[in-house]
């Protein structure tokens, strides 16, 4: 054990015991498990897979060269990596066909094809000049589809004849076929901008136009050379103004002309989904997000009939859940989520979309569909019913009755199930326990293998990282807030940083190891500061009218929620009520900004990174889902805004930001600075000229982390 914790070790990924599989997926005859895993704990992964028959781990494909890099990545592919969140290097993405033994592994911009697991490699569409994008084959693996220079290809995945261009019209327009648009990507989940049919006759795609929004300019200022490169132009929706235009289109996969079909007047197309029966499915949401509408359209001549509407006071939120039953009594049924009772709960339709039954309820949410037995009449989800604090796998009968609780291990389960629905594999984690992953049964939750423990890893035991304690907040409301809490050794009372979020469709504070393994505040316990993480209303997983208590006044009861969590504290005796601080990035930073201007008498430094200063200058689908646009909700806008807030702001500042950020753009940073100069308020700026929204580059993380500790020891002192 050391009680010592280096910057490079807070900087460095993947995390002590976090370099656990990802992209878990069975074969389609559940053979085998496969999984993207890194043998030697570094971010560069392999695809490997478990022999459920022999016991035997063993390497699936290793990407040819380096596989995906930093450095040889395209601007597209490194902007979809942003949307993603991927971290991840070597082999990021790689698919089962649904019926076959082949699988695509798209790689550097080109396209891979595997014929079975103890197959060669195959290199069925060469990088080239534009990358290959969002490669897919079809249901029966017979042919792959890809995006490239704005236009879909349908190539055969045997590599017997040429890629074949199968739409035409978006190439050298600004247009795009096949590719989903950035607030898409951003804020609805939709990665996704074409689908096969499950017979793999046709192709439903998008065709995106975003040619009437001004041009964002984005300056790679710290570039040594000036030319090409050195700067990019984004089409940014900004929140008030105009979103891209999308139309969904089908098309045979042999090409032709595509037939458009008419999705109404709503703004955004949020989902789309091919049924066994043929129909296509979309879902379409209002630009307000108060309405969504369920449309199918029948195939042949493509006519819509709206099969459900969702409405609501506060907003929609999207989610995944949507299955047709094929087999058994109940075939030609859809299983469904609706969030009208304030919680989201499963509920069957009709092939029609009427409303047959409700398969859960309760003041809990459904998180996501896991499978469905449809021999067995078995539905398999993950929600929040023993704990908002932790996620578990249910059964429910599709006909409706009891629910059974399948993990039985306090914590945090991410599964995924077999095709027979007989086993699953569990990634589970506590606050005590790194991520584990181990196969399981379905019937009694009894372990059949373990695949991978992240206890093993050295540095878990060598840091002995201590768990916080979970801790409940009462607001002056009666509300209950859930928090951690990182208590430094020795007698209080004791300075005190707060670790903020605070924004909506996020929840920190869980039964998982990612609060034990967060070295950030683990180093400033260990230098005697108290740190609190705490979810405010507005956070995600506590239902609708918590997490929309914040709707159209952002800025306003999250930062009296986190006053609360400091006052809780200070009257235990535990914290100096002189020395509290703040930190959080994106929203956080937000979340940090708003504490010194509208409670500088209980926070008196803050780190704000990457900041949004003004919601105007965010983007259209998530601030409106919140925030109404600045037209309707001006006193909001206004209200909401840092800037507007600078009479009481008070404090010391360490403002961060990456000058590449496409996302949160510098700009935010700079309206900011522009007001702190005219109203002579003091602060500290550091910028890194190279970086997105998510710093990447190991130099900047580690230069970051000892800039916030500095910070924090000389502002709040230590106890």
């Amino acid at each position: 054990m050391t009680d010592a914790l280096t910057f490079e070790q807070i900087a460095t990924y993947p995390l002590p015991g976090t370099a656990a599989p990802s992209g878990l997926s069975f074969s389609p005859d559940d053979a085998l498990l496969t999984y993207l895993f890194s043998a030697e704990g570094s971010l560069h992964q392999e695809l490997w897979g478990y022999d459920l028959a022999s016991g035997e781990r063993r390497r699936v494909v290793s990407p040819p060269g380096a596989g995906d890099t930093e450095e040889n990545l395209s601007l597209e592919e490194k902007l979809r990596r942003e949307r993603l969140r991927l971290r991840a290097l070597g082999i990021t993405r790689y698919a089962w066909a649904k019926q076959g033994q082949r699988l695509i592994v798209p790689i550097s911009g080109g396209v891979h094809v595997q014929d079975g697991p103890d197959a060669e490699l195959r290199c069925v569409v060469e990088a080239g000049e534009h990358p290959a994008l969002d490669a897919r084959l079809s249901p029966d693996g017979e042919w792959l589809a890809f995006v490239r220079d704005a236009e879909l290809y349908v190539a055969k995945a045997d590599g017997s004849a040429p890629p074949r261009q199968v739409t035409e019209g978006a190439r050298g327009t600004g247009r795009t076929h096949g590719l989903a648009d950035y607030v898409a990507e951003e804020e609805m989940s939709r990665y996704a901008g074409y689908w096969w049919s499950h017979d793999g006759e046709w192709l439903a795609f998008t065709e995106v136009d975003d040619t009437h929004i001004p041009v964002y300019r984005i300056v790679h200022q710290g570039k040594d050379a000036v030319g090409e490169g050195a700067q990019e132009d984004h089409r940014y929706p900004f929140a008030g103004a105009a979103n891209p235009k999308v139309r969904l289109a089908v098309i045979p996969r042999a090409g032709g002309e595509p037939t458009w079909l008419d999705l109404g007047e709503h703004e955004y197309l949020a989902r789309v989904k091919w049924l066994p029966d043929g129909r296509l499915l979309a879902q379409t949401q209002d630009r307000l997000q108060q309405d969504l509408r369920l449309l199918a359209f029948a195939r042949g001549e493509w006519s819509c009939r709206e099969l459900r509407r969702e409405t609501s006071e506060v907003w929609i939120n999207l989610h995944d859940v949507l299955h047709a039953v094929k087999e058994g009594e109940h075939a030609g049924e859809l299983i469904w989520a609706s969030e009208d009772t304030g919680f989201r709960h499963l509920l069957v339709l009709d092939a029609e979309g009427k409303e047959l039954r409700r398969l859960t309820e309760g003041e809990w949410q459904v998180d996501a569909l896991e499978g469905v037995d449809e021999q067995r009449g078995l539905v398999y989800f993950s929600a929040t019913r023993a704990s908002a604090l932790q996620r578990h796998l249910y059964a429910v009968p599709l006909a409706g009755g009891e629910i059974r609780q399948v993990t039985q291990q306090a914590g945090y389960h991410s599964v995924r199930l077999d095709h027979a629905c007989e086993r699953f594999a569990d990634l589970h984690q506590s606050l005590e326990r790194p991520p584990r992953l181990s196969l399981r049964s379905l019937s009694d939750d009894a372990e059949q293998a373990l695949l991978f423990d992240g206890s093993e890893d050295p540095r878990v035991e060598e840091l002995a990282l201590e768990p916080p304690e979970l801790l409940e907040v009462t607001t002056d409301e009666g509300v209950t807030l859930h928090g951690a809490l990182y208590r430094p050794a020795g007698e209080g009372p004791f300075p005190l940083v707060v670790s903020v979020y605070g924004g909506p469709h996020a929840q920190r504070v869980v039964d998982a190891w990612s609060l034990s393994v967060d070295l950030r505040a683990q180093l400033l316990r260990r230098r005697g500061f108290c740190v609190l993480r705490l979810d405010n209303r507005g956070s995600a997983r506590r239902g609708l009218a918590f997490e929309g208590a914040i709707r159209e006044d952002m800025g306003n009861l999250e930062v009296r929620d986190q006053v609360a969590g400091v006052n809780h504290l200070v009257e235990q005796g535990l914290v100096d009520p002189a020395r509290v601080g703040i930190y959080g990035w994106s929203y956080g930073g937000y979340m940090s900004l708003m504490a010194l201007a509208r409670a500088p008498e209980t926070f008196k430094a803050a780190v704000s990174g990457a900041p949004v200063t003004h919601w105007d200058g965010y983007d259209t689908h998530y601030t409106e889902r919140y925030m109404s646009t600045p037209q309707l909700n001006p006193e909001g806008y206004e209200r909401s805004s840092v800037m507007a807030n600078l009479e009481r702001f008070e404090g010391a500042l360490l403002l961060v930001h990456g000058l590449i950020d496409e996302n949160v753009h510098f700009r935010h940073s700079a309206r900011l600075i522009n007001a702190l100069n005219r109203a002579r308020k003091r602060y500290e700026l550091l910028l890194f000229p190279d970086e997105r929204h998510m710093p990447r580059g190991q130099a900047d993380r580690v230069y970051l982390e000892q800039r916030i500790a500095e910070f924090f020891s000389r502002e709040l002192g230590s106890a």
